[in-house]
């Protein structure tokens, strides 16, 4: 996870509490970056680069929900922390019903504040490592040829050597050189770790 995804994001359109904010995470040492609305993120392009999102809901313009949503149906899965007025709260549990992190409730308690986001960047680095190991072994299976791919399959389901020749009409050589070259790119040394390795992408 780079340092750039390590970010944690304030967009809230009351200048005192984004700038109370903004001090209490650098006050921590914790990077951050505010924004006064949801529309002047999305400006920015830099939402790539969140690694947790503290969201005002109610604010002038495009609302902390509306930027949810967005978020949701571009495929964005950064945690989300709202932070809701006593009013807000049923949206605020609706909002973690479809997905969102946590909610906070103003005024808000500083240190549980900053654990809470803490607790978001944790979980976004987790899932970012996910995505990437499971990036390389999809870029390892497609390194693999066709034949590759029906031996594998075959050793997959426990057949001997001899039942694969057998089955694809090769000599027992050839079968050893596809496995040893199946295991190779998938940097594996038995059937047991390709299986664990594979099992991941399910």
């Amino acid at each position: 996870m780079s340092a750039s995804e390590s970010q944690i994001f304030i967009v809230d359109d009351d200048d005192a509490i984004r700038d109370a904010l903004g001090w209490l995470f650098r006050s921590r040492g914790h990077a951050v970056r505010t924004w006064p609305s949801a529309e002047a993120l999305l400006d920015s392009g830099e939402i790539a680069h969140c690694g947790c999102l503290v969201l005002d809901i109610r604010m002038d313009g495009m609302s902390g929900l509306e930027l949810f949503g967005w978020l949701r149906e571009h495929s964005h899965t950064l945690p989300v922390i709202f932070l809701t007025g006593h009013g807000d709260v049923p949206m605020a549990v609706d909002a973690i019903k479809q997905g969102a992190f946590d909610f906070v409730e103003k005024p808000f308690n500083d240190n549980e504040l900053v654990d809470r986001a803490l607790a978001a960047l944790a979980m976004h680095r987790q899932q970012v490592s996910k995505r990437a190991a499971l990036q390389a072994i999809e870029e390892r299976v497609a390194q693999l040829t066709q034949r590759e791919i029906e031996v594998m399959e075959r050793v997959l389901a426990g057949q001997m050597n001899k039942v694969i020749a057998s089955d694809l009409g090769v000599t027992m050589r050839t079968v050893e050189v596809h496995r040893a070259r199946i295991f190779e790119k998938m940097g594996v040394r038995s059937a047991v770790e390709l299986a664990q390795v594979l099992a991941t992408r399910k």
